[in-house]
């Protein structure tokens, strides 16, 4: 549920790129308490490098990234681990260890910032897994799973330290209708029975009009943010032809096309 309480996640100025080239630039957004934030746009904009500045994991060339308060680039020692506590990742393949069971996917994360009992442990994933619906396939090893089921047990240790924040990475990709509609309904159920926020990276539209309260959309021309809201809104009353035929799922006409 979202709340009117003060961001929980602010950008300031934010560029990202590889080496000297920049991708994306001057990115400022802010994302509330319990609400579902999805970042879109083209493939190859740069929605990932943005969510990997966000995570900690990608140096960016300038900007901040304020996490609970907290600006995660230039946090470091036990600050920086404390505002890691608060957020989870769902990788888009996964990110499983595949030499390892669901259990011990997930224990291992409560091994490394916990003080808790292996069977103190293993109660909490098993938690975890019932909250995605794998209750069942706790000894299960990743390879015994079908990229729908890896995903929600992704999501389910990206949960193991309570975060309030969980960052999804393409969530739907490689993924059939059926599956993709229930993850779609899995994030949701999730953000309303926990109230966690989640940062959501992906271009599948039916899951954008679907799990997103709010959206913003990079374009690698502009190298920024051209449309920031609902995507209902900007599905109809956004000013920016692109991103009209973006939502509309419309081709660019050219003159050769044009009837």
């Amino acid at each position: 549920m979202i709340t009117d309480a003060k961001p929980i996640i602010v950008v300031k100025d934010l560029a990202v790129g590889y080496g000297e080239t920049i991708i994306m630039e001057n990115l400022n957004f802010s994302i509330r308490p319990g609400e579902v934030f999805v970042i879109l746009g083209g493939s190859g904009c740069g929605k990932t490098t943005v969510m990997r500045s966000m995570i900690g994991l990608v140096e960016p060339a300038r900007g901040s990234v304020f996490i609970d308060g907290i600006d995660i680039v230039s946090a470091a020692g036990k600050e920086r681990r404390d505002v890691l506590q608060k957020i989870g990742v769902m990788y888009q393949n996964g990110a499983l260890f595949g030499s390892m069971d669901l259990i011990e996917n997930i224990s291992l994360v409560l091994e490394e910032y916990t003080n808790l009992t292996p069977d103190a442990m293993e109660m909490i994933a098993r938690m975890k897994l019932k909250l995605v619906g794998l209750s069942a396939a706790g000894s299960k090893m990743p390879s015994e799973l079908s990229g729908g089921m890896r995903k929600r047990a992704a999501i389910a240790r990206a949960m193991a330290l309570d975060p309030q924040i969980i960052f999804l990475d393409e969530p739907s990709a490689g993924l059939d209708p059926i599956t993709s509609a229930q993850m779609d309904e899995l994030i949701l159920a999730l953000s309303k029975s926990t109230g966690v926020t989640f940062v959501v990276v992906t271009h599948e539209l039916p899951s954008i009009f679907t799990i997103a309260d709010t959206v913003i959309m990079l374009d690698r021309s502009a190298r920024t943010i051209i449309a920031t809201g609902p995507p209902a809104y900007l599905r109809d009353h956004s000013d920016n032809q692109f991103v009209r035929q973006f939502f509309n799922r419309q081709s660019e006409k050219t003159p050769e096309t044009q009837p």
